[in-house]
């Protein structure tokens, strides 16, 4: 591909950006420092340029604060008139979503997009209703304070002194198709303060003297100029790598410096550091691991993961890159990030040695195009004069060399075979075979000396006169030169295989360990299992030992045995001074470097959950930059494990609270107007038998009576339903199933409610030869009377009540039927629920009747349903599952 050719991925991105766009409004925020700068009125005026030309413009909600030349704008655009809320007895005019939705302008302004709605709108947030009204195809203007933004709550209260409640996901601001920024001078805005044109006079006094002091003004200037500036910045990257633009645009500076494992990289870190601070720009180190450095000694490893964690502490960004090229990786990764400045190291490596072999600083002048190459002075380091051995991740021995010559001896053998029956030039392949043999075991060195050895080798044994160095036709010493070409040719390309290989798998291990990780710790559902899964996931891939602590209800970090990670309890104070900064500690690092082992926080998305501390059990620990960094993403991963385990136990919790809440809720308003209204009937009924009954008849005396006598079998069965649904509830629930005849519990729910079944039409169809059932005929008989009551309760007077029952050959069903108004329509599974009331109805019960039947239905192994008849009304139908072998009757004699 083509270095000025856009990324096909990139391309993609961008089509399927532009495609969600064209069918989404525009969005546009006019964003300011604070309340006062004039942001509703460029919002208005841009809207009148809109309305002058033709486009239907309506105001959504605009709050002009009463300042005259804001209500003057404001007049002309149609208003959406607001929809009242009654909140605490107070109306609130909302902006209405649906109004809006309805009307569909082609352009709506929405002011205050942090604004939070009052309870019951549909959206918590403005700026849902907004995102709403864009995916409806709307285009909108919206206005934004920048002490709104979520990620500056923090800073903007420390700045002021004040906390900013309503604040909003800086995504909303980023997914603005477009941003105005609307600037005022701090003291041109204090001047319309003192003129009363933000507050009025009262008011503005006091907001002068808290919240709009000269200085907080000023750093809400700064931080509305530098977040503006940051979506700036990233729009400029996103049409930069959209159009494949390799060329820098150095509007704002940005500066990089490339270190090695040499000593030399800590002054070049501390210069760029310095000039980082002068230009007040951003600034990064990267490092570049090229095939041939993967197998780096632990000197090297250690000098490269100390220069690394100097420039962390600076306050640099650090990279680590892998590449085949050192300057072909820098220079593609500066453009990528839009780099103006490179920091490169000036080896003082001699004149003739830079004649051979092209500097890296001056490869990175000759490729560096419109981007400054800086140059520091410094000493002899090994970047500038590489060891080969050392390169490629091998020292040479002389039992490589023994081995190269080895394999020379036996090409020559080979050839001194075939000799008479090949041509000299047919046997120089066997030679360049055995060269490509030792290239890919051995290093670069070794790989040209059995160059040179192959070429004498053929010299001596394949080219007349034989077992000599001279040669009788002198085109064989063009075929000598070209062979030591071609076998070096060969060899450096075979050991570059070899090490791009090697890199490229330990890539991959690298990739399937977080891969293993992530995918362990999405199962987990405890913390404690995480803890464990992540600790032997990281011992495993590492091959370090891992130990994860966490800190006990005070705070304090609280250690184990030592003896399963070599982790010595003494060190318990470096683990809590990681848990309470947050930062790296121990072996190998710049603060407590006396401890024994590594300690990595364990960040989360809020806070540092615990440490994760890593020691091998020898004297010395020394982990590679990329290894180290795997150790990180580790221990971040974990601990966004284990919050989300966290959160999702809290969400549960907080569920189950509000579900209790809600059950309480129910329970006691069921409850307490089911308990109230018979009690009130036996008291009222009560008393006047005591007050009244000289002067009551005989009858009227009866009637109270009975009355009595039903509302407290009422209250009974209201009691003996908490009971019954307390220990289904607890799981106290036991069924005694025996063999009965299903008339048998029919009928003793029916007697039992014989007087409030006297004004209805009770009809029943069960066949004599129904076989027995085993049930519990006392918890049966309750579902029974809870159904039968179910339907007198919604069914009118006089109407019929129909119960029939059909013997299947595995079970038994049971129909009850109505004639009242069914359930309603989509609803029919949620009579089961508890507390459960059907709408419209004005009915007694606690809702827990049919909740009770299922239950018990369940318990014996059967089904049970609800639906509406096409004729009107509803049907219960109950299936019980005929388990076993029923009795044999008694033969009469």
């Amino acid at each position: 591909m083509k270095p000025d050719r856009p990324n096909p991925d990139d391309l993609l991105a961008l089509a399927e950006q532009e495609a969600r766009q064209s069918q989404r409004g525009h969005f546009k925020i006019f964003f300011g420092a604070a309340p006062g700068v004039g942001k509703t009125y460029a919002m208005l005026r841009a809207a009148r340029r809109q309305l002058d030309s033709g486009v239907d413009v309506v105001a959504g909600v605009v709050e002009t604060h009463g300042r005259k030349e804001t209500e003057d704008l404001l007049e002309g655009i149609p208003l959406l008139p607001r929809r009242d809320v009654l909140h605490h007895s107070i109306t609130i005019g909302e902006f209405d979503l649906d109004a809006a939705l309805a009307r569909k302008p082609a352009l709506l302004l929405v002011d205050e997009l942090a604004h939070t709605n009052a309870p019951g709108s549909r959206h918590v947030k403005r700026w849902q209703d907004v995102f709403e009204l864009i995916d409806a195809g709307i285009d909108v203007y919206a206005t934004l304070n920048v002490q709104h933004l979520d990620s500056l709550n923090d800073l903007v209260a420390q700045v002021t002194g004040v906390i900013v409640r309503e604040t909003l996901p800086d995504s909303v601001l980023d997914q603005a198709d477009e941003i105005e920024l609307v600037d005022l001078p701090v003291d041109e805005l204090r001047r319309r303060m003192e003129e009363g044109k933000v507050y009025f006079a009262g008011r503005a006094q006091t907001a002068m003297e808290n919240f709009f002091r000269p200085g907080n003004l000023i750093a809400l200037r700064e931080l509305a100029l530098r977040r503006t500036a940051d979506r700036v910045d990233a729009q400029m990257r996103s049409y930069r790598r959209a159009h494949a633009i390799q060329s820098t645009w150095p509007v704002a500076d940005r500066v990089m410096v490339s270190i090695g494992p040499s000593p030399f990289s800590a002054k070049l870190i501390r210069t760029t550091k310095r000039l980082a601070d002068r230009l007040d720009a951003k600034w990064i180190v990267a490092y570049v691991e090229t095939p041939q450095q993967a197998g780096a000694s632990p000197e090297v490893r250690r000098r490269v993961s100390s220069a690394l964690r100097l420039a962390q502490q600076l306050g640099a960004e650090t990279v680590t890159l892998t590449g085949d090229d050192v300057v072909t990786s820098l220079l593609q990764y500066a453009r990528s990030r839009n780099v103006s400045k490179i920091i490169a190291g000036k080896s003082a490596t001699p004149r003739w040695w830079r004649l051979w072999r092209e500097s890296l600083l001056d490869k990175l002048i000759a490729g560096s195009g419109d981007i400054q190459v800086l140059a520091i002075s410094g000493e002899p380091e090994t970047i500038g004069i590489p060891q080969p051995g050392a390169a490629e991740g091998r020292t040479e021995n002389w039992r490589d060399y023994a081995v190269a010559g080895a394999v020379v001896a036996a090409c020559s053998l080979v050839s001194l075979a075939l000799r008479g029956m090949l041509s000299p030039v047919n046997l120089a392949m066997f030679y360049l075979l055995g060269v490509l043999v030792v290239a890919m075991r051995f290093n670069r060195r070794v790989a040209f000396t059995a160059s040179v050895l192959s070429v004498a080798a053929f010299d001596l044994f394949c080219v007349p006169p034989y077992f000599a160095f001279a040669v009788s036709d002198y085109e064989y010493l063009l075929t000598f030169v070209a062979m030591l070409a071609v076998a070096n040719i060969v060899s450096t390309l075979a050991i570059r295989i070899r090490l791009q290989a090697v890199h490229a798998a330990g890539r991959e291990a690298r990739t399937q360990a977080l891969y293993r990780l992530t995918t362990e710790l999405s199962g987990a559902t405890e913390a404690v299992a995480a803890a464990r899964t992540a600790t032997a996931v990281t011992q495993e891939e590492l091959g370090v030992g891992i130990a994860l602590y966490f800190p006990d209800e005070s705070g304090k970090i609280a250690f184990g045995d030592p003896a399963e990670t070599g982790v010595a309890v003494g060190e318990a104070g470096v683990a809590q001074w990681v848990l309470d900064h947050g930062r790296n500690a121990g072996f190998g690092t710049e603060t407590l470097p006396g401890a024994a082992a590594l300690y990595l926080p364990l960040k989360g998305a809020k806070d540092t959950l615990g440490v994760m501390a890593v020691a091998d059990g020898k004297d010395s620990l020394v982990l590679h930059p990329e290894q180290l960094r795997l150790l990180e993403l580790f221990a971040s991963q974990t601990a966004l494990s284990i919050e989300r385990i966290k959160a999702t136990t809290a969400a549960r919790e907080a569920q189950l609270r509000v579900e209790t809440e809600q059950m309480r809720s129910g329970l006691l308003s069921a409850v307490s107007h089911d308990l109230r209204t018979p009690l009130a009937a036996i008291t009222g009924a009560a008393s006047s038998l005591i007050s009244q009954r000289r002067q009551m008849s005989q009858e009227t005396q009866m009637e109270l009576l009975e009355s009595i006598e039903l509302e407290a079998e009422r209250l009974s069965r209201l009691v003996a339903n908490l009971l019954e649904m307390t220990r289904l509830e607890s799981g106290a629930l036991e069924v005694k199933r025996e063999w009965h005849p299903l008339e048998e519990i029919v009928g003793a729910a029916l007697t039992r409610l014989d007087r409030q079944l006297q004004d209805r039409r009770v009809a029943t169809d069960i066949p004599e030869n129904l076989p027995l059932v085993p049930v519990d005929d006392v918890l049966l008989e309750q579902v029974f009377l809870n159904i039968l009551e179910n339907s007198i309760r919604y069914s009118p007077a006089g109407s019929r009540i129909g119960i029939s029952a059909r013997a299947g050959d595995q079970g038994v069903s049971i129909d009850f039927t109505d004639s009242g108004p069914g359930f309603e329509a989509g609803q029919e599974a949620r009579v089961w629920e508890k507390f459960y009331r059907g709408p419209g109805v004005a009915v007694r019960g606690a809702g827990l009747g049919l909740a009770i039947c299922r239950a018990i239905v369940l318990a014996h192994g059967g089904t049970i349903g609800a639906k509406n008849r096409s004729e009107g009304g509803a049907v219960i139908h109950i299936w019980l599952p005929l388990v076993g072998t029923p009795p044999e009757a008694p033969h009469s004699d």
